[in-house]
């Protein structure tokens, strides 16, 4: 079932639009618009594309005028890790933009409301209908209104958001011997999936975690590593 409220939903981003298509467009799922026998260029895809590029030009800007000491590596991770798609799910979420979608009904009997992926995607999407809408300085403005508070609350850790690298350059400083990663397991269903990684190194095993990605498993299990690493290094 379709919850959409275009009224609402502009309440609750605090932004107007004047062409009110663009919006529900923004958040219409590719698999709504096949069922419904749309064209192919009549869902969110393009404006998802705008929205990302907007999207890490706008939050790049503002990282750049805000730490003026921050070397560029650091301002790459920081970015990453402030418009990654967990980050902007999380965001989708809170604005109860799931109810908003229009989705077919095999996507809807899926949990495609909750999809990471999905909610992630329509945000961007959304950031690009209010660029084409309002200009690119209501799109910064829409931006920096919902991450702003996430880039201060990541500013602080960041550094150890990127567990692989940290942990690589723990271990290449006494071993020439390479980390192995290796996904281990899958749990859950298919629309929800939790991936299982280890990481190894010279055939110990050094930490696991689970994420709902290769990648974000394999950070979790680096991350298990170096907290393990902390705690020997207490006792």
């Amino acid at each position: 079932m379709n919850y959409l409220n275009l009224e609402e939903f502009e309440k609750k981003i605090a932004y107007t639009f004047q062409d009110k298509s663009l919006l529900k467009l923004a958040l219409t799922h590719s698999s709504y618009a096949n069922e419904n026998k749309r064209g192919s260029h009549e869902n969110n895809e393009r404006l998802e594309f705008l929205g990302d590029a907007v999207l890490d030009m706008v939050v790049g800007e503002y990282l750049y005028r805000t730490f003026p000491q921050m070397p560029e590596g650091e301002l790459t991770k920081l970015r990453a890790a402030v418009v990654c798609e967990g980050t902007l799910a999380e965001l989708s979420r809170k604005l109860g933009m799931g109810r908003c979608l229009l989705l077919g009904k095999g996507e809807e009997s899926t949990g495609g409301r909750d999809r990471e992926s999905i909610l992630a995607d329509a945000f961007e999407a959304v950031i690009g209908a209010v660029c084409i809408d309002g200009g690119i300085l209501a799109a910064s403005d829409y931006v920096m209104r919902f991450l702003k508070t996430p880039i201060e609350e990541m500013k602080g850790n960041f550094r150890t958001l990127d567990c692989k690298t940290c942990l690589q350059e723990i271990i290449q400083r006494n071993s020439k011997v390479p980390l192995q990663y290796r996904i281990i397991g899958e749990e859950g269903p298919d629309h929800n999936k939790l991936f299982v990684a280890e990481v190894d190194h010279d055939g110990k095993v050094l930490g696991r975690g689970r994420g709902k990605s290769k990648k974000e498993a394999e950070q979790a299990a680096a991350n298990d590593a170096l907290e393990k690493m902390k705690e020997e290094q207490k006792d």
